[in-house]
């Protein structure tokens, strides 16, 4: 399976930027490509993912990732540990 458009975006975009150096642009181009994911989401779309947290929670929009995570079918019982340096993972 590939990704969706969408979650291709944004994984391209790259980790979510600190809240102590986002700008509002930032913020707006995340939130508005979060806000084109529609939920539930594949195992594949999951671990893609797990490469958009940031080091905080970039103003609650790492928990809505967080959350599409969670709709998964395998959220609670995949490896994330490629990722496990992060705490959001």
């Amino acid at each position: 399976m590939t990704l969706r458009k969408q979650m291709e975006d944004l994984v391209a975009a790259g980790p979510l930027p600190r809240e102590d150096s986002a700008t509002p642009d930032d913020l707006e181009g995340r939130e508005s490509l979060l806000g084109q994911i529609v939920a539930p989401i594949s195992d594949e779309e999951a671990k893609a993912l797990l490469s958009v947290f940031g080091p905080d929670g970039c103003f609650g929009l790492a928990w809505t990732v967080l959350h599409l995570i969670e709709t998964a079918p395998s959220a609670l019982t995949a490896d994330y540990s490629q990722f496990s340096e992060n705490e959001w993972v």
